[in-house]
């Protein structure tokens, strides 16, 4: 027997069995078991559940039994209350298609059309526009006019602001590389390298670089922030067979739901210290170390993620059931109320109010469970690490309930992260630094677009067309949330 493993006392040696059986069941939950954390909790258990210890309930005798009798309806055939299909969207054309009897009507009298409508689709279609300018000599050979071309994204480019949108929206919004797109317009006969495109794309984003300057400063203007990074990989000329680990950073501001995103070659806390050196308000992240400065910067207000807290006791439900259970219950409880005056379409002061008159004695209660319970769970252990994560940072995760415009988590910049995390498993990299820049550019604005419920290939076709002749000192008219207005 290992040397080191024999000067283990017995209560060692179950804690170190405790920690390795719960990292082999996170990996194998990781390999094939669901990714959701949805808790479903169990009621009879936490009606039993005590505030600081499972003490065993008593139950009380069974009622004497009787018996009844009663009639019940025959079950309805299948289907019988089936509401039927939705209605198809009234704003698709439609294409009347008028089918009559093969039987020769002569002499009838057409008394009505039974209607039925079947949805269609046309594949997308390359198309070539002509522009012919007019040319007029003037009289008396005083020289010749000829009307110039509309604005165009770039010199020398063959490509419509349609056709560079739809590349951009194709590939940062539903996930699929260009050189894919690029087989599916051969096969219309239209045959482009790729380096064609890419260049295209290119030109695309240092056109809106001023746009993506005004969304930064509205963004970071705000006094609430939510703040989160995600990495991606970057093909790097000084890594010869390697790629860089990279991160997008994210900053998200809820009040107005805009987004944007910032490449920066690793994940230390010079980055986010640079974006946020003269920042005030509300800052919410996760626990990463990177945003542990700012709990001691003047005028910052940090808060914590609530989620990412549940997150740990519910990884724990293996470890020590009867305990993340009730955690889980508690903080269930507040995920409820802020279901509550979302449905109710509570403004921030009604918000705030509920919070102070309900979620304040669920946290109080909890709180007291988790000092009573800190000392009798070992900290290796997955439900002592939930525990202690917690009292750690127990000040920053309840102070959402200040503010009725401050979130419970930050779950809602997590969702404007998942495109980026979809588009890296398609394209798996980007070519370099610089084009992972770019793509910060477009997954900003496509992001924003997303927030506000906008058409991201209608946007950013009007938006390319308008940018060369819009006046610099009114960019920010054309930003995803002013444009949709």
């Amino acid at each position: 027997m290992n040397k080191a493993l024999e000067e283990l006392t017995r209560e060692e040696l179950i804690s170190k069995v405790t920690t390795l059986e719960f990292r082999l069941a996170e990996l194998e939950r990781l390999i094939f078991g669901r990714k959701s954390e949805r808790f479903v909790p169990n009621a009879t258990d936490a009606a039993q559940m005590g505030l600081f210890a499972q003490q065993p309930v008593e139950r009380a005798p069974e009622p004497a039994k009787e018996q009844i009798s009663y009639e019940r309806q025959k079950p309805k055939a299948k289907n019988a209350n089936h509401p039927g299909r939705n209605e198809l969207p009234a704003h698709l054309e439609r294409i009347e298609i008028e089918i009559h009897p093969e039987e020769d009507t002569t002499g009838m009298k057409l008394i009505g059309w039974e209607v039925s409508e079947k949805l269609g689709y046309e594949a997308a279609r390359l198309y070539v526009n002509r522009y012919k300018r007019a040319k007029y000599a003037r009289a008396e050979e005083a020289g010749i006019i000829c009307p110039g071309l509309p604005a165009h994204l770039f010199d020398k480019c063959i490509a419509e602001p349609s056709l560079v949108a739809k590349i951009v929206v194709d590939k940062y919004v539903d996930h699929l590389p260009v050189d894919r797109q690029f087989k599916a317009f051969k096969r219309q006969g239209v045959e482009l390298p790729t380096s064609t495109a890419y260049d295209w794309v290119r030109q695309a984003a240092l056109r809106l670089e001023p746009l993506y300057q005004a969304l930064i400063k509205q963004v970071l203007g705000h006094t609430y922030l939510q703040v989160d990074e995600s990495p991606i990989q970057v093909l790097d000329k000084d890594l010869k067979g390697k790629t860089h680990r990279g991160y997008q950073w994210v900053f998200r501001a809820p009040e107005s739901k805009l987004v944007f995103f910032h490449y920066h070659k690793g994940r230390d806390n010079a980055f986010p210290k640079e974006q946020l050196q003269t920042y005030q308000g509300y800052l919410q992240t996760d626990a990463y170390k990177a945003y542990e400065q700012f709990k001691n910067q003047p005028g910052i207000m940090a808060l914590h993620c609530l989620a990412h807290a549940r997150r740990e006791f519910e990884k724990a439900l293996t470890n020590d059931k009867a305990r993340a259970e009730y955690a889980l219950n508690c903080l269930q409880k507040l995920y409820a109320l802020e279901r509550k005056a979302r449905d109710e379409n509570m403004d921030y002061a009604q918000r705030k109010a509920l919070r102070q008159d309900q979620a304040i004695p669920i946290l109080d209660q909890f709180e007291e469970w988790i000092e009573q319970n800190l000392y009798q769970t070992t900290p290796s252990s997955p439900i002592g690490a939930a525990i202690r994560y917690y009292q750690a940072r127990k000040s920053y995760l309840r102070r959402y309930i200040e503010d009725g415009r401050l979130e419970i988590d930050n779950n809602l910049i997590e969702n404007a992260i998942r495109p980026l995390a979809l588009g890296r498993k398609n394209y798996l990299f980007a070519g370099s630094h610089e084009a992972a820049q770019r793509a910060a550019i477009f997954y900003s604005l496509m992001a924003c677009c997303a927030q506000h419920n906008i058409n991201p290939t209608a946007y950013l076709t009007e938006v390319l067309c308008r940018i060369p002749e819009h006046p610099i000192n009114r960019i920010a008219e054309l930003l995803p949330h002013q444009w949709g207005a």
